[in-house]
């Protein structure tokens, strides 16, 4: 009889979680700057609280994993802390494939989305942009001039794991699940570069609302990193509701009919 290659089969290995606890190898451009602590506030879903400064952390990476073709992936969120962990909230995880987007999404909460990522370097000269659905978000243009230490840290992002109802729109059918997301961060390369960051007006991603006050740091990495995720607990549906939005598109901004 023929196989049927949709059928039941024995248990899968979850390659995203195999995946993330293996050095992943990438090109990175990071830009950390100061903003508003008002407008941190406002995007923090309980039980998450701003961390001591308002920072913002944005990243735009080109990855090299084993047996698959690299792709770009982004980072942008703000530091939080949840009682006595500090850390920070990843508001949008931009990736260019499918592959990089669902399993993080599914299996973690991580805020993935796809999107055009953009890493490119000449020499010292340096370009990362992000942009999703004919809107430019932001980009980084600037220069490498300094080489810095090679570091080691750990740090741990907070997500939320959500289940949409299926009957009534904005509404969640149980309450979600609070994830660390605990990382360790290694380089071979760090240097420091002179340039400009710049936030553009996207209406479906307005990261342009987390305001520059004060760029802190511009860099170039070579880095790896590994990441295990673990549940620390549910969190009440009715005050993550209002925070929703911020994982799924609102195409009435573009004037499309709901």
């Amino acid at each position: 009889m023929q196989s049927v290659r949709y059928g039941a089969r024995p248990a899968q290995v979850n390659h995203e979680i195999a995946a993330k606890k293996a050095d992943i190898w990438s090109e990175a451009v990071t830009a950390t700057y100061l903003t508003d602590p008002d407008v941190i506030a406002a995007l923090l879903p309980p039980p998450l609280e701003p961390g001591p400064e308002p920072l913002v952390r944005i990243t735009i990476t080109r990855v090299e994993m084993p047996g698959l073709p690299a792709f770009g992936a982004g980072w942008i969120g703000v530091q939080a802390r949840h009682g006595d962990r500090l850390g920070e909230y990843p508001i949008f995880m931009p990736m260019t494939s499918e592959q990089a987007m669902i399993g993080g999404r599914e299996t973690n909460g991580e805020p993935k989305k796809l999107a055009e990522v953009e890493v490119e370097r000449d020499g010292n000269r340096v370009e990362a942009r992000i942009s999703r659905m004919g809107f430019l978000i932001c980009e980084v243009i600037g220069t490498v001039t300094e080489t810095r230490e090679n570091y080691e840290k750990e740090k741990v992002d907070f997500w939320f794991k959500v289940s949409p109802s299926p009957e009534e729109p904005g509404v969640l059918d149980q309450d979600p699940l609070l994830v660390y997301g605990e990382k360790t961060e290694r380089t071979r390369v760090h240097e420091g570069i002179e340039g400009e960051l710049i936030l553009k007006e996207a209406p479906l991603d307005p990261v342009a609302d987390l305001v520059i006050r004060r760029v802190v740091d511009l860099n170039w990495t070579e880095r790896a990193s590994t990441q295990v995720g673990r549940i620390i607990g549910p969190v009440s549906r009715e005050s993550f509701v209002p925070y929703l939005h911020q994982r799924y598109d609102d195409l009435s901004v573009l004037g499309a009919k709901r």
